[in-house]
């Protein structure tokens, strides 16, 4: 047996790859049941899962890192399975994000929804959140700030800048950008 046949193939003949995901869960019960069940059923199997349930993401959430195999054709298929029932995917396979972008956002983020303006930054297909911090001196009532930092794919982040300008400008909100080789 060579070393291409000890290894299962699939329906299309590619041979399972690792992947990555790192996701942002409630805690709840269930939660993470109801994360694994959409990698299950598009093809995924598990490597390992370490969930961080003494540690909080800012938003209050467990982050756990899914390790799992399956065949590349795949894995964009069990990303967007996930985000479809709900579940946070922070980063996806590290080799999709090659660039990292951080934004400050100021105004009454609160009373706009911060959870809303999260979720259509997220929903950008050039990037994805991986950390956020809110400022908010004054209380909800009075203007706040948020850092945003997003890992981009390579190439793309004047589409996530897009994003997050048109998001800010419906909110009347504003952004402070990083310098980039285009703003020089």
């Amino acid at each position: 047996m060579t070393d291409a046949e000890s290894v299962p193939e699939t329906d299309g003949g590619e041979q399972p790859k690792p992947h990555t995901v790192r996701l942002e869960l409630a805690d709840e019960p269930g939660q993470l049941l109801a994360a694994l069940r959409p990698i299950a059923e598009n093809g995924g199997n598990l490597l390992s899962i370490f969930h961080e349930r003494g540690n909080l993401t800012p938003r209050g959430r467990i982050p756990v890192e899914v390790d799992l195999e399956c065949p590349p054709d795949r894995f964009d298929t069990i990303v967007d399975a996930l985000r479809s029932e709900g579940v946070n995917v922070i980063q996806a396979g590290a080799e999709h994000y090659g660039e990292t972008l951080t934004v400050v956002l100021v105004g009454h983020l609160v009373d706009t929804d911060l959870s809303d303006t999260l979720r259509r930054i997220e929903q950008c297909s050039s990037a994805s959140l991986s950390d956020v911090s809110l400022n908010a001196p004054e209380g909800r009532d009075d203007v706040s700030s948020a850092s945003l930092r997003l890992a981009t794919h390579t190439g793309r982040t004047e589409a996530a800048l897009d994003v997050i300008r048109e998001v800010a400008a419906e909110k009347d909100l504003h952004v402070v950008e990083p310098l980039t080789e285009a703003s020089l």
